[in-house]
């Protein structure tokens, strides 16, 4: 169940609700929320979402979304939304079951944003095959928000057997990236910045679950999986080497970059390996199941890119090698502040 204390105005923008309530609220509620989901029959509005879960584990994770702008190449913040929540439940190698949705708008958004923003959610959430069974909505005055700001909750399933989390991790695993890194932090920059690069790929903002579970419907010997979101690749190696107690050696020439990519972050004076995606992530696999994982990810079109980038090689402090295209190696180590703001 959704409530709704933000009415439809006469011209069609979301008007600030004193009161919070009326024939307006319901119309919204009634008229573009609940129908974009799917929510179920109006007489089954109550406080909360009631549904039945399947024995064994359960995995729960939030986010918020306050990404500028809300529209971008690739995709939207209720896209975002959506991948950003189930793609954190499918690296606890959690099949994601259920959504919730709150959301945040400015006095004034155009309804026709709304329903565009709300769409695209439906997508994403049928893609993944997740439901959005309840949720809020609150209208804040004109200038105080920046359009509309979404908070995600979900639930998922963790089959019998599964257990995906960085102390697993050992000397000798393989690396494994599903795919070319950087694309959404360029993606989103672009259109704020007005920024016109050459080449310049959409977001690769997707939902990862078919892979992840082809991988654990196959029996790989997973060890740990994490997506490549605020901090990129780079951050994501090291919060494992950190919290696995384990160095990783990276080679630089096998991290798939897209060449529109990599002229936007030359240009630009950053570094690739952290720029964030929405549609990537590193797996962590035994030796004697790489080359199978690695074929099971290419058969899958979000991570058809997937190629072997490293190795775990010794036990001890977490640390990060990257080992450049001409044998020289330096520290790969976490940035101090973020290079792209504002870009989830």
């Amino acid at each position: 169940m959704i409530t709704c204390p933000a009415p439809l105005g006469p011209d069609g923008t979301i008007q600030l609700a004193h009161g919070g309530g009326g024939r307006l609220s319901r119309a919204l509620l009634d008229e573009i929320i609940l129908p974009a989901f799917d929510s179920g029959p109006k007489g089954d509005r109550h406080d909360s979402a009631v549904f039945d879960v399947a024995a064994g584990k359960l995995a729960f994770t939030a986010d918020g979304y306050v990404v500028r702008p809300i529209f971008f190449p690739g995709g939207d913040i209720g896209k975002l939304a959506v991948c950003g929540t189930v793609n954190d439940l499918a690296m606890a190698g959690a099949r994601p079951q259920y959504l919730s949705a709150a959301f945040v708008l400015e006095e004034g958004l155009p309804i026709d944003d709304l329903r565009r923003v709300l769409a695209s959610m439906r997508d994403a959430a049928r893609a993944a095959g997740v439901r959005v069974v309840t949720g809020d909505t609150k209208v804040v005055d004109r200038g105080k928000g920046d359009g509309i700001f979404v908070h995600t909750s979900g639930v998922g399933h963790v089959p019998r057997g599964v257990d995906v989390r960085p102390a697993r991790v050992r000397p000798g695993d393989v690396i494994l990236v599903s795919g070319d890194v950087g694309r959404h932090g360029v993606a989103v920059l672009s259109v704020r910045e007005g920024l016109a690069f050459d080449g310049a790929p959409e977001s690769d903002c997707a939902p990862l679950v078919a892979p992840v579970q082809a991988l654990v419907e196959a029996g790989v010997d997973l060890h740990c999986l994490r997506d490549l979101t605020r901090g990129g690749l780079a951050s994501a190696l090291n919060e494992i080497a950190l919290d696995g107690g384990v160095r990783l050696d990276v080679e630089e020439s096998a991290v798939p970059v897209h060449e529109g990519v990599s002229s936007a972050c030359e240009l630009l004076g950053i570094d690739p390996l952290y720029v964030a995606n929405e549609g990537r992530f590193v797996a962590f696999v035994a030796h004697a199941d790489a080359a199978r994982a690695l074929e099971i990810l290419r058969a899958h079109p979000v991570s058809a890119g997937a190629a072997m980038i490293g190795r775990v090689e010794a036990q001890g402090r977490g640390a990060v090698h990257l080992r450049g295209p001409l044998g020289g190696t330096r520290l790969l180590d976490l940035l101090s502040g973020e290079q792209l703001p504002r870009i989830c």
